[in-house]
């Protein structure tokens, strides 16, 4: 690869106009900030800029030849769509350079208002595989900043294969879940990461417990176990430039303008002498110095250059620079929950549909124990968390036969993360799947969304990991093929009255289970004990929580791919509220982490109260029996998630 001056951008993070004017000074190609509405630093008052100011910095950076984004990238309610397309309207009028953009729903309105500037897919679209690439490109979409787990490798082999530009984290402050796959910020406190509100749980200090609640400290390096370390590819810049990365971000807009300047003038300076001069290139060791002694939290090269282990990590705490939350305890049955007083009336769409019962299970004993108990729809596939192993095709045929037996339907999952190896494999799987003829394929991300298209000719349905929280994303989905989607998990009760009364497809809610408020590809458990016989050792008959100093245990699962799945301490239950999600055309339940004894006592519970509910209408009358009842044959305390919040912020 021939380098030019031009070959590499240099993107600066911006919160103020001094800021602004500091990260051009020191020689930033671009830079990138939010409005006042609609980004993901939403925490100070002090910071970003309004209307008038975003204009005034389009212009300044322009004078001086200087690229400006502006993020754009908020999951976005169905109350907020109309501020949404004057917002763009604005931007339009602008013309930044880029935006930065999250919700599917904003590809449906820069088609719908015609928008003429440039849009990226922000790190929160959690892209992190060619086919979800291909799909925004046919959207317009000409540059992805990629997922934070992606090595330099994929990221070259993405970038060979589909020609995107491609933006890369090379400095700041990281996140230790999947970008728009936490969901802990905003369940537990009304204030979602996908929102710009996030209050990072994962700073938190945790120990770590077995099954019985033990805490395991023998190779204990520290209370912070999810505390990422800073990002810093000072040391790797050939690397990245050879990778083909087209912009080098600079994580940080909430930083002061010494601290954006001291790191942008060490990097110009070493792109540029590189560029000039690559074989004959070296670190400067006063710059090192410099960023070393300027640093915030210690650096690492997080997954730049393979899965770091430990080293990721900054366990003891001492260099985090703010603490944004401490541990709670979640929402809990007896909390008051936000439910509007009027029943909203059933939509069309469900009315026809009927009040469907899905149960998501782990084996084949459960899925027995969901259709002996009223489930209509079974799903199974996806992650397996240990000890449970993967479904294989005999076994996913066979519970195809044995479902049909009691008139349930069967729909086959696919894993949430799919990277280079997922993708290889679900090629195969889906088409030898679509010979099995299951109801259905319940994609997870917007790749497999395009896989599935391609290879299978089933029904295909919508997951909540695609953070469908409008119903413009929901429309975008049913132009893509979709039959059915499911509501994000961060909805409150009335925001998921909103996004019924527009919804153009049949839409489920997760009313019970186990639900995952981050997903990890850093293994906490193998960090913490290490092995002297390999990680697999660490998790093939034994299970871990984190507990928090709230008491909260929150359980790991990890999933065939070596995945952790942080769960909440409590396990959802909306049983109590039924009647007023009349709207709702399937309710699921999450099994998975449940024995088949209490899949079956759980499924019989909600179908028997569903029944209820369209029976009798408004005569109908919760029993708090049944929900004593779950109380007690759950293994975790039962809770209410969101519905403890009137909207999520």
């Amino acid at each position: 690869m021939r380098l030019t001056p031009t070959s590499v951008e240099l993107l600066a993070p911006v919160g103020t106009w001094e800021v602004l004017e500091e990260a051009i000074a020191a020689g930033a190609d671009a830079v990138y900030l939010g409005g006042k509405r609609f980004n993901m630093r939403m925490h100070r008052t002090d910071a970003n800029f309004d209307d008038e100011m975003l204009a005034k910095a389009i212009k300044y950076a322009h004078d001086r030849n200087v690229l400006l984004y502006i993020t754009v990238n908020n999951l976005i309610s169905d109350r907020e769509l109309d501020s949404m397309r004057s917002y763009l309207r604005l931007l339009e009028e602008l013309q930044p350079d880029a935006l930065i953009i999250q919700d599917l729903a904003v590809l449906e309105l820069a088609r719908e208002l015609n928008i003429t500037i440039p849009l990226h897919a922000s790190v929160m679209m959690n892209t992190h595989n060619e086919h979800a690439v291909r799909t925004l490109q046919d959207y317009g979409i000409s540059r992805v900043v990629v997922n934070r787990e992606m090595t330099l490798s994929q990221v070259r082999l993405l970038k060979e294969r589909t020609g995107i530009e491609v933006e890369y984290f090379i400095h700041g402050d990281m996140c230790v879940a999947h970008g728009g796959q936490c969901l802990h910020s905003g369940v537990l406190f009304g204030q979602s990461s996908n929102r710009g509100r996030c209050l990072k749980g994962c700073r938190w200090p945790y120990q770590l417990v077995d099954a019985t609640g033990k805490v395991l400290s023998d190779r204990d390096p520290g209370p912070y176990k999810l505390a990422v370390k800073d990002m810093c590819m000072y040391l790797h810049l050939p690397e990245l430039i050879q990778a083909g990365v087209t912009s080098f971000k600079i994580e940080g807009r909430m930083r002061t303008a010494a601290f954006v300047k001291r790191i942008v003038q060490v990097y110009r300076r070493a792109i540029d002498r590189y560029i000039a001069d690559p074989t004959g290139y070296t670190i400067d060791p006063q710059d090192w110095q410099d960023l070393n002694e300027g640093r915030s939290r210690d650096f690492s090269t997080c997954y730049a250059l393979g899965k770091p282990g430990t080293e990721l990590i900054g366990y003891s705490g001492e260099r985090e620079p703010r603490f944004f939350s401490q541990a709670v305890k979640e929402a809990s049955m007896s909390t008051s929950a936000f439910v509007p007083k009027a029943l909203p009336a059933p939509n069309t769409m469900a009315a026809d549909t009927g009040k469907e019962l899905a149960v998501r299970v782990a084996d084949r004993a459960s899925l027995t124990a969901a259709c002996q108990h009223g489930a209509n729809i079974v799903y199974i596939g996806g992650e397996a968390f240990k000890p449970a192993k993967p479904w294989t095709l005999a076994e996913i045929a066979e519970a195809i036969d044995e479902a049909a037996a009691y008139n349930t339907r069967i729909i086959v999952t696919t894993p949430r993360i799919t990277t280079e190896r997922e993708c290889g494999e679900l090629e195969q799987f889906i088409a030898a799947v679509d010979r099995l003829k299951p109801h259905g394929l319940m994609v997870s991300n917007i790749g497999m969304l395009r896989l599935a298209r391609q290879l299978s000719s089933l029904p295909l349905e919508a997951d909540f990991s695609l953070n469908v929280f409008n119903h413009l994303t929901v429309r975008w989905l049913q132009s893509l093929g979709v039959t059915k989607a499911t509501i994000s998990l961060e909805a409150t009760q009335e925001q998921i009255t909103d996004l019924l009364d527009n919804s153009s497809l049949p839409l489920e809610l997760i009313v019970h289970g186990s639900l995952e408020a981050m997903v990890l590809d850093h293994c906490v458990p193998s960090a913490v004990l290490g092995s002297d016989y390999g990680c697999h050792t660490l998790c093939q008959d034994n299970q871990y929580a984190l507990l928090d100093t709230a008491g909260e245990r929150h359980p790991i699962k990890i999933d065939q791919y070596c995945r952790n799945h942080l769960l909440f301490a409590k396990d959802l239950c909306l049983l109590p509220y039924l009647q007023s999600l009349a709207g709702i055309s399937r309710y699921r339940i999450e099994g998975q982490h449940y024995t088949a004894p209490q899949v079956g006592l759980i499924t019989a519970i909600y179908r028997q109260e569903l029944d209820q509910c369209a029976s009798q209408q408004e005569d109908y009358h919760f029993d708090q029996a049944l929900l004593d009842k779950l109380a007690a044959i759950g293994p975790r305390e039962l809770g209410i998630g969101t519905f403890r919040y009137r909207v999520s912020r």
